[in-house]
């Protein structure tokens, strides 16, 4: 089984024991880098549009998005700690191949639109710092995959030491512009009450709600906390899950006070000078310098864009790894990634610049975020799913609140993403100029082609409900006896399916035999479910428990039969599994039908029954089996 991020996984040791603050530190880290996609360049514009024309009054939007972060961060890291598979690999496991490579596009086109975020933030830095035209500032953002060679060769800690600077610098420079523009903290504290919202404000509101919650942080964040080397037990991912949750409640929060930041500035500089038009970053940094009479300002708003679109560059560059290697198992080295990743944010954003000047920015920047608005679901609702499955998560599955306020928030923010979406296309759909270009060939084919997409991913648990095959009652039926092998096999093995009717044909079949050599029979069953591939015999989640039951009532039917039966329920990998019980009660034969589930189809033709006998030299008896 692959690992998430294998060059960093469980690469950072903790302690069991200890001071509480050390083993927290030990364990911090990972909320750090997802933060920095919680304040990447595609936020600026939303929320200086919220605080330039509203004031105060979305404050508690943002408040109200980053608690909704916060959950489903959590929930991420708790699918990563749990079942050892980030949220790629999760949705490789469950879904269907054709299901899960339409997964993967959907989540490249939007890590590809989180990255000409980072690229147009980055060369808007460089503008406004040291007057570098735009289009050369794209270019010169592809250099930065030797920053990155550099930061993976030294570690995952320091790298999020780096990342930690960074996001430190752009606190540092809003605090630093807070002091200079002496925003009312009255004024202020009135913008956490919710108030109605008229239709302009309603569609900033869905701006700043769709550009907070970033799809690509699920993954990332499900794949960083397996860089921890935590206990396998039930105590040790319960303390796990605990600093995890503390990690994201203390970063997110300082992405939110950026969030904030960016509104109140935009409020005390703009919205009380009456200027409410401003929504584009250069303009609000051409404005801060004569409105706030220091040209400090401007440069520290500067430093900060230019952090917040490196910062971003980074952890894309691992959520482009991550999702790569999760959903296909395709393996590069990361600065290839980078500048694959990269190659797809330049070039149409060196062509839409080339074509259509600097005003251009804008429109690319909003598109950015409508494609991340687009595929959110496609993240949201697989870890809803996944999160609540007892037979993934056993005993760490969400309880029944977490799942209503999980779900309540999932269906609130989809829904406005939708709305803005929708309203995006009816409104630009027939504009000239590049807006209604970008909507007519790029926002409404991907729409048009995510939706069935999307039901499908919603309603996929209930469809697969519906197709499992119920468990029938076990009977033996009468047999002529037939050719029985001479054979003084006593203890038998019997490799069980799961189903009852190709288990019951495989017992029926065998029953001369195993009458005529009077054995005792031992029930083979290896449950295949993500906890099972940590537990190994140990497993105890509702699978383990349904194919115990199953196989104690098939049990009970051969030894009215008078059959010496037991029972045997492992995990992992079946070879293993069947190695361990032929050592510990000394099977002489194996008997398992010739088709059927994976694991029996394994058993007779593939590499595990090779094992089984390289390793025990056991003879094997293949059934015939039909559907």
């Amino acid at each position: 089984m692959s690992k998430s991020l294998g060059e960093v996984h469980s690469s950072v040791p903790v302690k069991n024991q200890g001071k509480f603050f050390m083993r927290l530190l030990a364990f911090s880290g990972p909320a750090f880098m997802v933060s920095v996609g919680y304040m990447d360049p595609g936020n600026w514009a939303t929320d200086l549009a919220g605080g330039a024309r509203f004031g105060y009054k979305l404050i508690w939007v943002i408040l109200m998005a980053n608690l909704m972060a916060i959950l489903f961060q959590t929930l991420a890291s708790r699918l990563g700690v749990v079942t050892g598979r980030d949220l790629a690999q999760a949705c490789r496991d469950h879904y269907s191949k054709p299901v899960s490579y339409l997964l993967w596009i959907v989540c490249e086109v939007a890590i590809a639109a989180c990255d000409l975020a980072e690229v147009l933030g980055s060369a808007i830095g460089l503008y406004l710092l040291f007057n570098i035209p735009l289009l050369w500032g794209v270019v010169i953002t592809t250099v930065d995959v030797l920053l990155l060679m550099l930061l993976i060769n030294l570690g995952i800690r320091k790298m999020e030491a780096f990342i930690l600077a960074l996001v430190t610098t752009i606190g540092v420079c809003f605090a630093l512009q807070m002091f200079l523009a002496k925003p009312a903290v009255a004024e202020i504290m009135t913008g956490f009450i919710p108030t109605g919202m008229n239709s302009e404000a309603l569609f900033i509101a869905l701006g700043i709600i769709g550009a907070t919650v970033m799809p690509h942080n699920l993954y990332l964040h499900s794949a960083l906390v397996q860089s921890r080397k935590v206990s396998r037990t039930k105590e040790g991912l319960k303390e796990a899950n605990k600093f995890n949750l503390i990690d994201s409640v203390v970063a997110l929060n300082g992405a939110f006070f950026v969030n904030a930041a960016i509104l109140v500035l935009a409020a005390s500089v703009f919205y009380k000078n009456g200027l409410q038009e401003v929504a584009s970053i250069i303009d609000a940094h051409s404005l801060l310098a004569p409105l706030l009479g220091t040209g400090i300002a401007p440069i520290a708003f500067g430093i900060a864009l230019l952090a917040a679109g490196q910062s971003s560059t980074i952890t894309g560059t691992f959520a482009g790894q991550i999702v790569m290697e999760g959903f296909i198992g395709l393996k590069v080295r990361p600065w290839l990634r980078r500048l694959i990743t990269r190659s797809i944010a330049v070039v149409p954003a060196v062509i839409v610049i080339s074509f259509y000047g600097n005003n251009s920015v804008d429109a690319l920047l909003i598109l950015s975020q409508v494609i991340l608005s687009l595929q959110l679901p496609f993240a949201m609702i697989p870890l809803l799913h996944f999160t609540s499955d007892k037979e993934k998560m056993g005993t760490f599955a969400s309880k029944p609140v977490v799942k209503i306020l999980a779900w309540v928030s999932a269906s609130f923010i989809i829904l406005l993403n939708l709305k803005f979406v929708i309203d995006l296309i009816s409104d630009k759909f027939y504009e000239p100029g590049v807006e209604g270009l970008l909507v007519r060939f790029v926002l409404f084919p991907v729409s048009i082609f995510m939706m069935p997409l999307l039901a499908y991913v919603v309603a996929e648990p209930f469809i697969r409900k519906a197709r499992k095959p119920k468990l029938q009652k076990a009977t033996l039926e009468p047999i002529t006896p037939a050719h029985s092998l001479p054979s003084d096999y006593k203890r038998i093995g019997i490799a069980m399916e799961g189903n009852t009717g190709r288990d019951m044909q495989i017992i029926n079949q065998a029953m001369p035999f195993l009458k005529a050599v009077g054995a005792d029979l031992h029930l083979i069953h290896c449950v295949q479910t993500v906890p099972a591939l940590y537990y190994g015999n140990l497993v105890a989640d509702s699978t383990a428990i349904n194919m115990q039951e199953y196989l104690e009532h098939v049990a009970v039917v051969l030894r009215s039969d008078h059959f010496d039966v037991t029972v045997h329920i492992g995990g992992g990998e079946p070879e293993d599994e069947i190695l361990r019980v032929i050592s510990e009660h000394d099977l002489n034969l194996i008997i398992a039908g010739s088709h059927g589930h994976k694991f029996i189809t394994d058993l007779i033709y593939g590499s595990t029954i090779e094992g089984v006998r390289h390793k025990s030299r056991l003879p094997v008896l293949a059934i015939p089996v039909e559907y």
